[in-house]
């Protein structure tokens, strides 16, 4: 079902569509578009929406849910990145325009089209003035399932129609997410807060009195003069004033370094961010009605992960954790996956070895009883130099241990790293593509056999690029593979918590995702049946995205009233 909301107003157009994207009726305009919309879900089969961003179409229909839905904007995110065609505007209108041959505008900046007055206006959805916003739709959609329909080998058009969908529902839940909120409890923040930095300063912008004493102590540590410890270039001089030459002020580096002037360097560091990153102006901008309500961006990396636009949704800080409560008679249903990518690894290479490995419950354990007398480090850490392409160090033994017991793996990940040294491109199992060398890139790769004066130079220059998009597509592949399994469950989990939607004591809602964790607020008494929705969505993921293999990929869920309980 094709739909536009009119401009302005409650109202809308619907249109019906076939599955392959044909019109089957009239276009029909509604005056209340959420009643119209809750009716249709009411049905024994809803129809699967068919909308241009579930940013501009869903979020309005709130606090109304729909069960699936096809956006026109991710979707042509993946169509022209699997076309080789990443950076290309998205929009309805931008996908309109290259339909008709007409100049694409660019994408709205991020956060510009929030401000607007209404979600549906042209502006948003980029159409040029005068185009139908419904006939848009329809006309986008079809084209897009007819770009579908040309991928010639019938199981890859299969996983990339999964894909799709999975994508799809993605963006609802990442709408839903935002309208609920995810569970804050100011009182505790702010006692955090205060424990760690001090009282909240009277005027704002000023610092908060632990890190003035910090910063006093720090000075007095390395001579007594004053400096900005913001500043780099300050910090690094102050060092070198004591005779202590800093090449990095960075925090692993730090823990290095015997002066005592460096641990209180770290913890400043540590408590500027977190005043900077998660304070009490952070708290005032993205806390409301007690709940924490972040922005997600559905595909914002190119592997498939999720961004944040905006307030840190992807990077709570462990210490704050705690301000994570559930309401009362609530608990907080937590989940996340255990080692998933090696798991993945395996799961796609077909390697018989890996998958006994990975069918234990410790997976490098299990591996380094296979393979490495035990060291279950060394175990780890040449499983994780092979799928991320580190060489240097020890490491080159252990991965000549892994080649030799496990080669159907180390074969699938070191053939990614070739197609990506060869400006080749890669996939992800459902279909998600990597993006294509750049121009710059291709000029460094060629330039050592150009015959060029200084093409030595660019030659050890080309090397190191190509080494490096070697390193990226030999990790895209498992990376974004991981990223498709997610997203399968978090449409898997979404559906099977829609049941619950009339229970008594409360709808159980997914409040929190984050790449391999799922978060569910739910009524106490239904933790039990929000568990096994977990552990069923992840194996019905596991079964639509890699078929049959005997790799697990365990999501074990545990029930909470914090957050900070469950890690």
């Amino acid at each position: 079902m094709a739909v536009a909301a009119d401009a302005y107003g409650h109202g809308g157009r619907l249109r019906p569509l076939g599955d392959d994207g044909v019109p089957l009726g009239a276009a029909v305009h509604v005056a209340d578009l959420v009643a119209a919309v809750a009716d249709f879900e009411a049905a024994p089969v809803p129809p699967r929406w068919v909308w241009a961003s579930a940013e501009s179409a869903y979020a309005p229909l709130s606090p109304s849910r729909v069960s699936r839905c096809h956006d026109l904007a991710l979707v042509e995110s993946l169509l022209l990145a699997h076309e080789e065609r990443i950076g290309e505007p998205r929009s309805l209108g931008a996908a309109w325009a290259r339909l008709k041959g007409l100049p694409v505008p660019e994408d709205l900046p991020i956060g510009v089209a929030d401000a607007q007055d209404s979600l549906f206006v042209p502006d948003r959805l980029r159409l040029p003035a005068g185009v139908d916003a419904l006939e848009a739709v329809v006309a986008v959609h079809a084209d897009q399932v007819r770009r579908i329909d040309t991928i010639e080998d019938a199981a890859r058009r299969s996983r990339f129609r999964l894909l799709v969908a999975a994508e799809s529902a993605g963006g609802l839940a990442a709408a839903e997410m935002a309208a609920d909120g995810l569970p804050w409890r100011v009182d505790v923040h702010d006692a955090l807060l205060t424990e760690l930095l001090g009282a909240r300063p009277r005027v704002a912008g000023a610092p908060p009195q632990h890190l003035v004493d910090l910063a006093e102590q720090l000075r007095a540590a390395l001579g007594g003069r004053a400096f900005n410890p913001d500043s780099h270039p300050q910090v690094m001089k102050a060092f070198a004033d004591q005779g202590v030459r800093l090449t990095s002020t960075r925090t692993w580096y730090l823990r290095d370094v015997a002066h005592p002037a460096a641990a209180l360097l770290i913890r400043y560091k540590e408590l500027a961010r977190l005043h900077a990153a998660h304070g009490w102006a952070w708290q005032d901008t993205w806390v409301r009605a007690g709940r924490f309500r972040p922005e997600y961006v559905v595909g914002g990396v190119v592997t498939g992960r999720w961004a944040g636009r905006g307030g840190g949704a992807l990077q709570i800080p462990r210490v704050l954790r705690g301000a994570v409560v559930a309401d009362p008679g609530w608990r907080l249903v937590v989940a996340d996956a255990a080692q998933l990518e090696p798991r993945v690894l395996a799961a796609m290479s077909g390697d018989a070895g890996l998958a006994r490995s990975a069918a234990a419950g410790d997976l490098y354990e299990a591996l380094a009883k296979a393979a490495f007398q035990g060291d279950r480090a060394k175990a780890k850490l040449g499983l994780l130099g092979a799928m991320y392409g580190q060489t240097s160090g020890d490491i080159g033994p252990l991965l000549t241990t892994l080649r030799r017991r496990y080669p159907d793996a180390m074969g699938y990940v070191e053939a990614a790293a070739r197609t990506g040294e060869e400006g080749g491109i890669v996939r992800s199992r459902l279909g998600r593509t990597c993006p294509p060398p750049s121009s710059a890139w291709l000029d460094l790769a060629e330039g050592g056999a150009s015959g060029e004066p200084n093409a030595d130079r660019t030659d050890d220059a080309g090397a190191r690029s190509t080494r490096a998009r070697g390193r990226f597509t030999r990790n895209f592949v498992i990376q974004a593979s991981a990223a498709d399994w997610a997203l399968a469950l978090l449409a898997a989990l979404r559906r099977r918590l829609a049941r619950y939607d009339a229970s008594p004591s409360g709808r159980p809602h997914l409040v929190f995702f984050q790449h391999d964790e799922f978060v569910v607020h739910s009524p106490a008494d239904l933790t039990d049946a929000v568990s096994a929705a977990i552990t069923e969505a992840a194996e019905e993921a596991r079964t639509l995205v890699f078929g049959d293999t005997p790799v697990l990929l365990p999501l074990v869920p545990t029930a909470t009233h914090t957050y900070a309980e469950a890690k």
